[in-house]
């Protein structure tokens, strides 16, 4: 079961959702619930932003493959259908939102996978998307869509039922200092396997999500002892 905050190699993410991640956007795959990867890294090919104290994640859909055709995706809008006239994932992911903006359907539920450094990945939780628009600049038109964190446990869908109540996103500039700070192991014992970022005071009793010094590496069984107890 993993839970928001959570570290991973490429190869746990992937086998945590049983399939090869090499997509950002990938929606219901075999069926199962939509999955999309953010970066909000130096040089990451899209303008991801968190926002409204860490709640909303803008998401920036995809561009058109590079291809022999395709010097430069950059100059051209993302693409809502493919050569064959089916949708891209951006057009997929759109029509769930035009959807749920027509009470045409629920809102898509979708988990967030975040890229903090080659090969380290953090689960950002579970997000529903509320909103969907083409956003058109002076070179191209772009997709944006607004995911809102889901943070009650009886909201977290059934494959994760004793999930915990869903924090703030920590900052990527954050994830990466703690990281840095603490060595990549838990703070209480040095392990490197199972990490999880973790509030020193809890969201709800009032610690920040922005301030490196109330975030730190656990295990996961550190994690788990210390749970919402202010140490």
């Amino acid at each position: 079961m993993i839970r928001q905050g959570d570290i991973v190699s490429h190869n746990e993410m992937c086998a945590q959702e049983g399939m090869s991640l090499q997509r950002g956007m990938n929606f219901r795959p075999k069926g199962g619930m939509s999955i999309l990867l953010m970066s909000q890294r130096p040089g990451a090919p899209y303008e991801d932003e968190v926002i409204e104290d860490g709640r909303v994640l803008l998401y920036e859909g995809h561009d058109v493959a590079k291809t022999a055709g395709v010097s430069d995706p950059k100059k051209l809008d993302q693409p809502l259908v493919d050569d064959r006239g089916k949708p891209t994932p951006n057009g997929r992911f759109l029509k769930a939102a035009q959807d749920y903006a027509v009470k045409a359907g629920n809102a898509e539920i979708v988990k967030v996978y975040e890229k903090i450094k080659t090969g380290i990945w953090v689960f950002n939780g579970y997000f529903r998307l509320v909103d969907a628009w083409v956003q058109k600049g002076s070179v191209r038109s772009v997709v944006r869509f607004r995911l809102e964190l889901m943070d009650q446990p009886g909201e977290i869908p059934t494959e994760q039922p004793e999930a915990l109540p869903h924090t703030r996103l920590i900052p990527p500039s954050t994830k990466l200092e703690v990281w840095r700070r603490d060595k990549g192991a838990c703070v209480k014992c040095g392990s490197t396997d199972n990490l999880h970022f973790d509030h020193v005071i809890p969201f709800s009793k009032g610690g920040s999500s922005m301030d490196a010094r109330n975030i730190q590496l656990l295990c996961g069984r550190h994690n788990l002892e210390k749970r919402d107890k202010i140490e």
